[in-house]
């Protein structure tokens, strides 16, 4: 009998173990964890306006070659800055395989304006303001009200008011690839914020276009 408990005991501390704490990233798990599209999925076509206010379509970027789409959390999010701020450094490497790159991002306008001066980003970024994209992409989550208190007393930051939304809600930070033909060929995503996706991943993904 003894034995059988401590078996169970093991199996259930195992278990645990393995399982991923949400909550620790923020993630209210009483609502949709989302847990991104897949490779060969179709990717959903999206329309949004850019930095400058001009209307960026996916289908229209497909034609040019394939797209590399980004979701980053905001301005305030100093793992974000740093990561796009050396994907800007990486940028001529990766459009020199044909690619276009889109970072997107719940912030309103003037959030973007802030990413802009801390990262010196050149490329494409969308306001998703109203979630569609990251809804369409299974990347967003709903943010629990311990983490927005954080988020709040730590970075100065209200993510509902940044992202002019009434609940605090977040994109998985992570990144999709897509083909002139709409297929997903690409994917990292990870609930931890801190892991994104390589650059050099990225290239060989490009490079295999077409093959």
């Amino acid at each position: 009998m003894r034995k059988i408990i401590i078996l169970i005991f093991l199996s259930t501390f195992l278990y645990s173990f393995g399982q991923i704490n949400y909550s620790k990233y923020g993630v209210d798990q009483t609502k949709h964890i989302p847990v991104g599209l897949n490779i060969g999925d179709q990717a959903p076509s999206f329309s949004a306006n850019d930095q400058y206010g001009n209307t960026v379509v996916l289908d229209s970027l497909l034609k040019k070659g394939s797209v590399v789409v980004i979701f980053y959390r905001g301005y305030w999010c100093p793992v974000c800055s740093r990561y796009l701020s050396n994907l800007q450094d990486s940028l001529a490497y990766i459009e020199s395989r044909k690619a276009t790159v889109v970072a997107i991002t719940p912030e309103k306008p003037e959030g973007i304006q802030k990413t802009i001066a801390k990262t010196k980003s050149e490329f494409v970024i969308l306001s998703d303001s109203l979630d569609k994209i990251s809804i369409d992409y299974d990347v967003l989550f709903n943010v629990t009200n311990g983490y927005a208190t954080k988020i709040k007393l730590g970075l100065f930051t209200d993510i509902s008011k940044n992202n002019g939304s009434q609940e605090a809600k977040l994109p998985v930070p992570a990144t999709f690839i897509i083909s002139p033909n709409r297929k997903i060929i690409y994917k990292q995503f990870d609930i931890d914020y801190k892991n994104r996706a390589h650059v050099i991943d990225m290239i060989k993904a490009l490079e295999n276009v077409g093959r």
